[in-house]
């Protein structure tokens, strides 16, 4: 049977539209392999502070989340930005402490950027209420105007707000995503390179199109490494002998697939996520694992050459190194030319 068959059988009988489709053929030495996976998605708490200021109209914000990259500072001043109805120039983020957002959850899981968003968006929307009896007084005023009138009339202009699971606009969903990976093989080295990686991610409506682009080429490429080089090596006493780069090897530049696509998938609203969106971060981790199981495609059609009593499958133990692929493929010096 083969193995997407299988996945397919197992996807949860729901009415979910489909979104692309892709199966490749298998071929010796060069050989393609198909992954789904979906990926269940919760929140935390964080606390959010949007303050406004009337000398310039101004906003300072600042939240329980930690940015590590993940660009959380970006699309909390986007979606900061879009609620008020001003330039993000405007906008800046302040450092957090446990003053501003006490109590907030630990970052990660990949619920953080989009439970900041969520806290922003109700801290907007606080000050856009505090604000509109003022605004309606007005003939059309600029975003500067309305702020120093509303500072005239003595008008509380910083909010504070807090994202929480319990919150009734909110739910846990599933993620899904696809990916084909093709690889290609030197058996008698053991070495491969990814020659082509089709993947396509679920992110609903994306709030940030090209930061969660950056989030799942990351994240495929962190799996690459926990799947194929990071190999953890631990001595007899319970010392780890893989402490340092010299013998621990995170993936580099040229294990970057040599074709990488990525897509998202058009009209594809999250009708229970932060501004139709889907969080981004951990999920297209899993879609990696196309990649050890193209290289067991590989390994297997090697493995039968080489002894033909051998069985196709063998035991995956940690990730599929140069050395562990080499060994696998069952080489005898009697079936090659000295």
């Amino acid at each position: 049977m083969d193995p997407l068959d299988f996945r397919i059988a197992n996807i949860p009988k729901k009415p979910y539209k489909t979104i692309g489709s892709y199966r490749g053929s298998k071929k010796m030495g060069n050989h393609r392999q198909t992954e789904s996976r979906d990926y269940k998605v919760q929140s935390g708490t964080y606390g959010v502070v949007v303050s406004i200021y009337h000398s310039d109209g101004s906003v300072a914000l600042s939240h329980g989340g930690v940015e590590i990259g993940q660009g959380i500072n970006t699309k909390a001043v986007q979606v900061c930005a879009y609620k008020l109805g001003i330039p993000m120039e405007k906008i800046s983020v302040k450092p957090s402490n446990n003053l501003v957002a006490p109590n907030s959850s630990m970052t990660g899981a990949s619920f953080t950027s989009e439970a900041v968003c969520w806290g922003t968006i109700k801290a907007c929307d606080v000050l856009l209420a505090r604000m509109k009896p003022v605004k309606d007084k007005m003939d059309k005023p600029s975003w500067e105007e309305l702020v120093k009138k509303c500072y005239t009339e003595f008008i509380n202009m910083s909010a504070s707000s807090m994202s929480s699971p319990r919150d009734p606009e909110l739910s846990s969903y599933e993620i899904y995503g696809v990916c084909a990976t093709e690889i290609e093989l030197d058996v008698l080295t053991g070495q491969h390179q990814v020659l082509r990686v089709n993947l396509l991610e679920d992110v609903g409506n994306s709030m940030s199109p090209e930061i969660d682009m950056g989030q799942v080429e990351g994240a495929f490429i962190m799996g690459l490494g926990y799947y194929t080089t990071e190999q953890t090596v631990v001595g007899k006493d319970g010392e780890i002998l893989t402490n340092r780069t010299w013998n621990y090897k995170p993936p580099g530049a040229k294990d970057i697939p040599i074709n990488f696509n990525v897509k998202f998938p058009r009209d594809n609203p999250n009708p229970v996520g932060v501004l139709k969106s889907k969080a981004v971060g951990e999920p297209p981790f899993c879609l990696a694992v196309s990649i050890p199981l193209a290289i067991r495609q590989a390994v297997a059609s090697v493995r039968t050459q080489n002894d033909k009593t051998a069985p196709k499958w063998y035991k995956f133990d940690g990730p599929s190194t140069v050395e562990n692929t080499f060994m696998n493929c069952l080489h005898n010096y009697n079936l090659y030319t000295l």
